[in-house]
């Protein structure tokens, strides 16, 4: 079986694909137990490595968000479980000591985009879409995302966009400062490359000092997602969302 990350090494660049393409690189228990692998256990030989790309694999998906076809077995209890895995190693990517730049191809929605967020910084091709649907799946995001994007482009904007479920595209990203750069269409590793190189010349102690000093803020808002997400699954709405989703119709929610 085909491991669900690749990874490849150019010189002191570590290079991390999500190799899910025909589920979108959807974000399976497989994909987050190896995130939590390689930054949670700190189990691969990062020896010498002073960036980190993440990416997905093919051309339409960084990572379409969680995996939907897990979600209709769980319970409460089991999706906050899995809200605080998700939290547990996104927290660790956010934390992580050598830098970690996400490169966004094609769709970067849900769980994806919170994966995104995550990362240190944010670098989209222009054929990008971003955004957190979750609302129409009748649950919150589960991954960060409430949080995180706030952060990043300000209260009004992510209320407009988590209300709605919208998707935004790579400029319109840029400009709201949810990314910091976008590249054409089969370039955006280039840009990844080279702005990974950058950071790999500088001292790997002021880098990792850095990343903490930015990360110096307030958490307390991720608990209350945790809560809420697992909450959700004892909900008709989400019931109904994923089965809508899986169905390919629309759901028709009752506030239950």
């Amino acid at each position: 079986m085909a491991s669900v990350i690749l990874i490849e090494r150019q010189e002191r660049i570590l290079i991390l694909t999500i190799n899910r393409p025909k589920a979108l690189n959807a974000i399976n228990s497989e994909v987050m137990n190896e995130l939590n692998r390689i930054f949670v256990d700190k189990k691969e030989d990062l020896t010498n490595i002073r960036a980190i790309i993440l990416k997905g694999a093919g051309e339409k998906a960084f990572a379409a968000g969680a995996d939907i076809t897990e979600f209709p077995s769980y319970s409460s209890k089991e999706g906050q479980a899995l809200s605080q895995k998700g939290h547990a190693v996104y927290d660790a990517i956010e934390q992580f000591s050598i830098p970690v730049i996400a490169m966004v191809k094609g769709y970067a929605l849900g769980g994806g985009c919170e994966l995104a967020m995550a990362c240190h910084i944010r670098l989209a091709e222009d054929c990008a879409r971003f955004g957190q649907p979750e609302i129409n799946l009748g649950v919150v995001p589960g991954y960060g995302g409430s949080q995180r994007l706030v952060r990043y482009i300000g209260k009004s904007k992510a209320m407009h966009l988590l209300l709605t479920g919208d998707m935004i595209d790579a400029n319109t990203a840029e400009m709201m400062g949810l990314i910091s750069g976008v590249a054409p269409s089969g370039q955006g590793m280039e840009l990844a490359l080279k702005v990974a190189g950058k950071i790999a010349s500088k001292s790997p102690l002021v880098v990792g000092r850095m990343i903490s000093l930015v990360n110096a803020y307030d958490n307390n808002g991720f608990k209350k997602e945790i809560e809420l997400f697992g909450a959700s699954f004892d909900s008709e709405d989400l019931k109904e969302g994923v089965d809508a989703f899986l169905n390919k119709r629309k759901a028709e929610f009752k506030g239950k």
